[in-house]
């Protein structure tokens, strides 16, 4: 297809080149030929200069280019000849497979062999001789060779694009897996903190709140008792977070993340906080052995964070009454329940946004288990909020 692009300044230079080669060898009287239809020596510039102007083309319309320059080099057969021109026709062949379409690319190559193949079994059949056979090597030189050339660039070029492509893909990949593992870790982080602070700071906030309430020194002093307590605990479980997120801390490793065997501090903790409200948290542990459960640690820490949040918002919400942690191992499968009293109460209550609920249905969906939250009835028709979670226990690759 034939364009008005603005030639490559490379086809420019080409161009140039080989016109100013080939009067040269004109001015010096150096042709390739002779006896030939047309003697005069000036003719064989014609061919030279329609060679020259289409090596201008040689990139925008590559098989015009070859089209036109094979005859020029046929009509280069009746004059004197000049090696110019014949070498410029063979960068026409490689420009033509090199920058032709792919159909081109593949059928002049097969093309010029085939006209190799015929011209030198056409002449050897007509004059058997070593001229014969020197025809035909020189047919292939400037049509085969150039197009096999072209042929054999053009797929290393190819072949390089593909890889690019390939190398470009892998990293959109990559980029995409690290934006979703950021997110991902931001998720957890987030679960993390808010599980970790949030029942201290819940239990602040109504101590506090009833601190400032009731105007009775020994209820104040219990209350800031249980408010530093907190706090205390509240930091130190800040200060664990923050030694898992530093790579290189200076002071030292930090605490191993909490598991089963630490649910008797948890819940002495919240009977504690929860004492002022009217609530009375147990434990019932129905486990056949109880002890150090033979599950992955992601599983302990989820079920521990599943008790500690339910806790939290029995803090917040629970009527007086009993707050019941039940624990029990069945198979593959610990299962975890925390009920409280449904219904209003007295004093003071902390607000909450809901993000532990949230959190919790993440840590269980990642670990490949089921939860469910809601009120329940109970025997003597009042209602229970009861929070019912099913963690897989056996080993098994979790998502993060």
């Amino acid at each position: 297809m034939f364009s008005l692009a603005r030639p490559h300044r490379d086809d420019v230079l080409l161009a140039v080149t080989g016109l100013s080669g080939g009067v040269i060898l004109w001015m010096i009287g150096i042709h390739i030929q002779n006896g030939r239809l047309f003697d005069a020596p000036w003719v064989s510039l014609l061919p030279l200069v329609v060679m020259s102007a289409l090596e201008l083309l040689r990139r925008s319309a590559p098989l015009t280019a070859l089209t036109v320059g094979t005859l020029a080099l046929v009509a280069d057969q009746f004059t004197v000849g000049s090696l110019a021109t014949l070498l410029m026709f063979t960068d026409l062949v490689y420009a033509a497979v090199l920058y032709g379409t792919p159909a081109a690319s593949r059928r002049i190559p097969v093309i010029t062999l085939l006209l190799t193949v015929a011209t030198t079994v056409g002449f050897v059949a007509w004059a058997p001789s070593a001229d014969a056979v020197l025809i035909g090597i020189v047919v292939g030189m400037v049509s085969f060779v150039p197009a096999l050339t072209g042929a054999s660039v053009r797929n290393h070029r190819e072949a390089a694009e593909a890889a690019r492509l390939r190398a470009d893909q892998t990293a959109l990949l990559a980029e995409m897996d690290r934006v979703q593992a950021v997110t991902a870790e931001r998720s957890r982080m987030a679960r993390e903190l808010h599980d970790m602070v949030a029942n201290h700071l819940s239990a602040i906030a109504i101590h506090s709140t009833a601190a400032l309430s009731i105007d009775d020194p020994g209820t104040s002093r219990e209350a800031l008792g249980v408010i530093r307590q907190n706090s205390v605990d509240g930091l130190t479980e800040m200060r664990r977070l923050i030694g898992l997120l530093r790579e290189n801390g200076a002071g030292g490793p930090p605490g191993a993340a909490p598991t089963l065997a630490s649910l008797d501090a948890l819940v002495g903790q919240a009977g504690a906080n929860s004492a002022s409200s009217g609530l009375t948290v147990t434990l019932e542990d129905g486990r056949e052995e109880p002890g150090p459960l033979p599950a992955p640690a992601p599983v302990e820490l989820a079920a521990y964070r599943i008790v500690q949040e339910s806790l939290t918002n029995a803090l917040k919400h629970a009527a007086p009454g009993p707050v019941t942690v039940r624990l029990e191992h069945s198979g593959e499968v610990l299962t975890v329940e925390v009920s409280s009293v449904l219904g209003e109460r007295p004093g003071p209550r902390a607000p909450g946004s809901g993000a532990g609920l949230v959190g919790m249905r993440e840590r269980v969906a990642l670990l490949g288990g089921t939860i469910g939250a809601g009120p329940e009835p109970r025997g003597d028709g009042t209602e229970i909020w009861l929070v019912r979670a099913e963690l897989p226990v056996e080993e098994r690759t979790y998502r993060t």
